[in-house]
């Protein structure tokens, strides 16, 4: 039975002195082969490219090694680790009431523009206390103006609805 050998991490490349074997095969900084060499001629070849001497597949018979800038590609596959992290949409909400001052509801409407601006959807939800409901067309109306604030940066997922004591309606960045 044959043991399989993990492909070696970033973290446990061995670069230039690090390398253990006595015969390599080279890689040059360009993609061309240079052939089986002695470590220590591969790391003067490294050295006056003026780069750095990578052991990429330590496995092999004899272990292959890249002449190549080791800072330039650590910080290249970071880069590429960091593209792939992808956002988890939240739904964030928003709660008025149809008395809501004017400054309060901008200073909601800002809240809501920050969530939009990080790709999160809004809930948004106006409701209502007792004899408040016999003044719906109040809520609407507070509702329709936070909508028209946010037109620009949002799109009405779902129109405002009535459920209960509360009207919502959701909305996701453009």
């Amino acid at each position: 039975m044959q043991r399989r050998i993990a492909p070696i991490e970033p973290k446990q490349q061995r670069v230039n002195e690090q390398i253990r074997a006595s015969q390599v095969r080279v890689i040059g900084a360009d993609g061309s082969q240079l052939g089986i060499m002695s470590v220590d001629s591969a790391l003067s070849a490294a050295r006056l490219a003026g780069q750095d001497l990578v052991e990429v597949a330590p496995t092999e018979r004899p272990p292959v090694c890249r002449i190549m800038d080791f800072g330039k590609f650590k910080y290249q596959q970071k880069k590429r680790q960091h593209k792939t992290t992808s956002h988890q949409v939240k739904l964030k909400e928003i709660r008025v009431r149809p008395k809501t001052g004017e400054h309060d509801i901008n200073v909601k409407v800002n809240r809501a523009r920050e969530f939009l601006a990080n790709k999160d959807k809004v809930l948004l939800s106006v409701m209502f206390r007792g004899r408040e409901m016999a003044h719906v067309e109040e809520g609407r109306r507070v509702i329709d103006e936070i909508l028209t604030e946010l037109e620009d940066i949002a799109r009405v997922e779902s129109l405002p609805n009535q459920q209960g004591r509360r009207i919502t309606c959701t909305l996701a960045p453009k």
